[in-house]
């Protein structure tokens, strides 16, 4: 009926059949329309309508014996594009919003600390109220408790937040810390200039914000110093890790595309840019930094806890347009002009929420000037052991690559600022980033900002649009980060094999709970942090004892000859561990070769003559070692029978036993027998060369140490330790002795044992 209708029109007028001779010849003469002639003459219209009719049939069929999940997802997905409305919004007619229902309706203030809270304020939250000059404002979830309270708090329970009239409010989950957005506007209602996003886990270093951000850009104390600027000489790169230039390479932050995880070189150089639009600032934390699952779950063993530091000395370093940076809801300042980019969006994880809004955030901010600066560390979270939810997270994985692209590639034509973001919110829904969802929160939390007294501010030229300026050969800064000690090495380093990088792996899980105690006679100041660079890599960590104390240098007060009297202290202070290694920094370590050793039992040099020697008690003694030997003999006399027990069944009661101690391993379950040891010395003056195998005996039987772990250790007397190289073999387990004493007596030493370790040549 509708073709016959569309092919054969009304006329507008009868046909009068006394026509003139024009007419005559505009119409025939009426035809006989008997059905073989009517055929003939629409044979055209019959075969256009019968493949008209194939194709749909065709098309049915096609969607019942296809693909058919993958047919109606695809025409959903058109649908939803299709029927997603533009939000129409009046920007000149939005009423204000008092606060006319919390009891801080007069509260003003310029500084707010704002987190979303879900049980009673942790230890970490009643920190943060104590930091002067700012205000803290808890944002409840469903499962905050209805009576939670912290004096120097403000809370907002699930009920307040109904009463303040944001529209907002009705498009928020209940259990989600993306509720934080109420506090970002009650915040902003009540005179906010700076908001720091942070969580109720994270302790602020020193508990000063203002030592480690940026927190007045202009006036008298805003600081002036120029800003390091990563460069944009390579048009194509969109996105960096900002891990590495703070020391840590092989770690990378929740955000980060996969693809981008394996680029561990330093910048080749930097530009500079001026202080003063860094409205934006991302602060790092030590400890657990935000890293994604797929670091957590692959870069460590068992229950042990991730303690990752970065250089606290590190500038500060700056995004240009065109790249980015994941930025979380943690540790970040919002300075007033990014207020609009402290919206989480809704329709997303909560994995993935502040992640996407820190991406389009970023986009926004170039539209004003604006950029992103990322600082030294400025909070330490200590990780709980959680599971991390990869499932969470599986938004970010598939998409965040896709996501920068798009941004990077973005343009909009929009006359002002929130018609550009509400722009960019619908277009990221269109591409599936999102969805309408939030183009509606985005359009509520506009309008909202609007009515809390937000001016948002003014566009500036986008330097994307424009050729990049040359940079010259002056322009062109140099900074090259330190290489931190991190065990968490899951990706390939440059110029090594995948085995190199399983070998270091296994050697930390196998030492990765075992604290490393070294007793450093050198210079500290000189040596202290390349031992940890050394083997911080391998152990759980390591406590460095000299009789230099040097609290920058975190080097602890020991004298060497009692050494074995400042062990308890340490002990006590890791009381979860395995075991306990002690070092002296004229003896060298060569962990890859003690991989089957057991650590439940005793090691010490007992197989090793030249450092473990017995010698008889005559008259003929030294008068030193006869006054060690007297005092030796006292402390066993007074022992507890299951200690001198063991002790008489392990010596000669005319001989006395002396080991150079440079090296030994003390067990978790001795530990306990070893403090008390050490108690029933007490004052006595027992060198550590007659003390340490004293109570090795009195603890265990000596066929119970397993002396095969330092047995072929290469222990040298009477040689020059100039000479070490000619005597060092990456085959034993140790070798004595060795002197460092400078960075290029390091040097040296690295060199030497990276025939073992090969990744220790990315050290020098």
């Amino acid at each position: 009926m509708l073709v016959q209708d569309r092919s054969t029109p009304k006329p507008s007028k009868p046909i009068s059949r006394t026509s003139t001779t024009s007419s005559h010849h505009r119409f025939s003469e009426p035809k006989n329309l008997d059905f073989s002639t009517w055929v003939s003459e629409n044979l055209y219209k019959i075969v256009a309508i019968s493949l008209l009719i194939s194709t749909v049939a065709a098309i049915f069929l096609f969607r019942n014996v296809g693909d058919t999940a993958a047919l109606l997802c695809f025409e959903t997905k058109t649908k939803e594009l299709e029927t997603i409305p533009y939000p129409k919004i009046n920007w000149h007619s939005i009423p204000q919003i008092p606060d006319l229902s919390s009891p801080y309706a007069s509260f003003r203030s310029d500084r707010w600390i704002v987190i979303s809270v879900s049980s009673q304020p942790s230890d970490s939250l009643r920190h943060l109220v104590k930091i002067r000059g700012w205000q803290v404002l808890a944002v409840g979830d469903s499962q905050a408790p209805s009576d939670w309270n912290l004096k120097g708090a403000i809370f907002l329970s699930l009920e307040q937040q109904s009463t303040l009239g944001f529209r907002i409010i009705d498009q928020l989950p209940y259990n989600s810390y993306v509720r934080k957005s109420v506090g970002y506007l009650f915040a902003i209602q009540h005179g906010a200039k700076k908001i720091f996003d942070a969580d109720d886990r994270g302790n602020v270093i020193d508990g000063d914000l203002a030592k480690h951000f940026d927190l007045e850009l202009i006036g008298e104390e805003a600081r002036r110093q120029t800003i390091l600027q990563y460069s944009h000489d390579n048009p194509n790169r969109t996105v960096v890790n900002p891990y590495v230039h703070f020391g840590q390479r092989s770690v990378w932050p929740r955000g980060l595309p996969l693809e981008n995880v394996g680029e561990l070189g330093h910048e080749e150089f930097y530009t500079e840019i001026y202080s003063g639009k860094q409205f934006i600032q991302q602060g790092l934390s030590n400890g657990l930094p935000d890293v994604d699952s797929v670091f957590y779950l692959t870069r460590k063993s068992g229950l042990e806890a991730f303690d990752i530091r970065f250089d606290d000395d590190a500038p500060r370093v700056a995004l240009p347009q065109g790249m980015m940076v994941p930025i979380n809801s943690f540790n970040t300042i919002f300075h007033s002009p990014s207020f609009w980019g402290l919206m989480l969006p809704v329709s997303v994880s909560t994995m993935a929420s502040d992640v996407l809004r820190g991406y389009w955030a970023q986009r926004i901010l170039w539209e004003i000037g604006g950029f992103v600066v990322v600082y030294p560390p400025t909070v330490h979270r200590f990780d709980r052991i959680e599971s991390y939810p990869f499932s969470e997270e599986k938004d970010l994985h598939v998409n965040v690559g896709r996501l920068i692209k798009f941004l990077v590639s973005w343009r909009s034509t929009k006359p002002t600022l929130f018609e550009k973001i509400l722009h960019l919110s619908y277009s990221m829904a269109e591409e599936g980033f999102w969805t309408e969802q939030d183009v509606r929160f985005t359009a509520a939390w506009l309008q909202d900002l609007l009515a809390v007294g937000y001016q948002q501010p003014r566009l500036m030229s986008l330097e994307l649009d424009r050729q990049r300026a040359t940079i010259g050969h002056g322009d062109r800064m140099e900074f090259i980060p330190r290489k931190l000690p991190s065990i968490h090495l899951g990706v390939e380093e440059a110029g090594m094999v995948n085995y190199e990088i399983g070998n270091l792996i296994r050697w930390r899980k196998n030492f990765g709970n075992v604290v490393l105690i070294m007793y450093c006679s050198g210079p500290v100041d000189r040596t202290a942090l390349e031992w940890r660079l050394l083997y911080g890599r391998i152990f759980k960590t390591v406590v460095i004892l000299s009789e230099q104390k040097n609290p920058d240098l975190v080097v602890e007060y020991g004298q060497l000859w009692q050494a074995y009297k400042y062990l308890p202290k340490v002990f006590d202070r890791f009381t979860s561990v395995e075991g306990f290694l002690f070092l002296q920094d004229d003896t060298i370590l060569n962990y890859w070769n003690l991989l089957q050793a057991n650590k439940t039992k005793l090691w010490i040099t007992d197989k090793v003559s030249e450092s473990w020697m017995t010698l008889p008690t005559n008259a003929n003694s030294s008068e030193w070692f006869s006054t060690q030997a007297e005092l030796v003999k006292g402390v066993v006399r007074t022992l507890p029978a299951h200690f001198q027990v063991t002790y008489k069944d392990n010596v000669d009661k005319h001989s006395l036993t002396f080991c150079g101690s440079e090296i030994f391993y003390i067990p978790q379950n001795f530990v306990g027998d070893f403090v008390d040891l050490v108690g029933l010395v007490g004052d006595l003056e027992i060198h550590q060369k007659f003390a340490i195998p004293m109570f090795f005996m009195a603890m265990d039987s000596r066929s119970n140490f397993d002396s095969d772990a330092l047995g072929t250790m290469v222990y040298k007397t009477g040689v020059s330790r100039n000479d070490s190289s000619t005597y060092y073999s990456p085959k034993v387990p140790a070798v004595y002795p060795w002197n460092v004493s400078t960075e290029s007596d390091f040097a040296k030493l690295i060199r030497a044992m990276a025939l073992g370790d090969p990744l220790l040549m990315e050290m020098v």
